[in-house]
């Protein structure tokens, strides 16, 4: 089972990035690390492709639609016919906010406005925030599109609207339920593909051994930024919804109980009620949710010590002025009747 997982230099650049923001959070901040990495209410997000055919170009739009019927934001994919969007990896203008391709292993999105955070991929590289990066990909859908391929498109796009893991959410059991660890005196055995594989008694590998095999050949560290539960701001939006497409279907070792209640219970095809909810709250309609959000980003801007001429104070840095800008976009988003 080969995991999706952004390269290690743009998950290394991303941990710097947030490490620096939790260690300028107040309480409560979890609403701005939230905000700062969705995109603005009601805006409309271009999608351009670099390869792959215009038939595959428009099964990928039509499986979005699910998202964006759900939220007050618009996927634009520049349809002109029956052509899309596209991109190319010379560009030095970004084409668009999302930028597809088909071309490299594996699934992996960056998350919300990570897309176009031009500091993520600048030393080069293929998939950064940058003109001629990939901030999406979805592998072999050109030559060999899954059976499921619909959910893997649908998570990978919550992924870029701003969602996160459902299996990091500490909300949820999974941190507790996953086995970690090999069973006692588990022997390492491999099989000729390179995968690690119960030993000669029956004994299982753990996550950590099972992931430095074959194909993914993680280190301890790359598991935990990818499975670990962690009591952050930018990780949790709602409780833990085991029918959520942003929820892993781990192989049944994986867990330390059968069934489990970190275990999927939804299709892995369609969103959730739960992801729906999820949508709504990020992107919201209804003129009361927006004002409701006017409302939380004031009291946090407060939190931050922002003066009433919007000058931060000692405990509110740069990021009180990042979340004025979000303050004033809700305004104007209210008065504007958002619905």
């Amino acid at each position: 089972m080969e995991l999706e997982s952004l390269p290690d230099e743009v998950v290394a650049e991303i941990e710097v990035r947030d490490r620096w923001r939790r260690a300028n959070a107040a309480d409560g901040l979890e609403f701005l690390v939230t905000d700062i990495g969705r995109w603005p209410l009601g805006q409309t997000v271009r999608v351009a492709f670099l390869d792959g055919s215009d038939q595959l170009h428009a099964d990928i739009a039509g499986a979005t639609e699910q998202i964006t019927d759900a939220c007050n934001l618009t996927l634009d994919f520049g349809q002109n016919g029956g052509t899309f969007r596209r991109w190319t990896t010379a560009d030095t203008v970004l084409a668009a906010e999302i930028r597809v391709s088909f071309d490299l292993p594996g699934f992996f999105s960056l998350v919300g406005t990570d897309s176009t955070d031009s500091a993520i991929g600048a030393g080069g590289g293929p998939v950064g925030g940058n003109p001629g990066q990939r901030s999406l990909n979805l592998g072999r859908f050109a030559t060999n599109r899954p059976s499921q391929w619909e959910g893997t498109a649908r998570h990978e796009f919550l992924h870029a609207l701003g969602f996160h893991h459902s299996h990091q959410n500490m909300r949820g059991t999974c941190e507790g339920e996953f086995r970690w660890e090999d069973d006692i005196g588990y022997v390492p055995t491999q099989d000729p593909a390179g995968v690690f594989v119960p030993d000669a008694q029956g004994r299982r590998p753990g996550i950590y051994t099972y992931l430095a095999g074959e194909p993914n050949k993680w280190p301890r560290a790359k598991v935990d930024h990818n499975l670990r539960t962690v009591d952050a701001p930018d990780l949790v939006a709602g409780p833990f919804d085991t029918k959520s497409v942003m929820l892993y279907r781990f192989p049944s070792f994986f867990y330390k109980s059968t069934p489990s209640s970190c275990a999927p219970t939804g299709n892995g095809q369609t969103l959730s009620d739960g992801d729906k909810r999820g949508l709504d709250l990020l992107y919201p309609h209804a003129v009361d949710a927006v004002a409701d959000r006017q409302a939380r980003a004031g009291a946090v801007l407060a939190s931050l010590g922002a003066g009433p001429e919007g000058v931060p104070g000692a405990n509110g840095g740069g990021l009180a002025e990042v979340y004025r800008s979000r303050v004033e976009e809700l305004a104007a988003a209210q008065a504007a009747g958002v619905h």
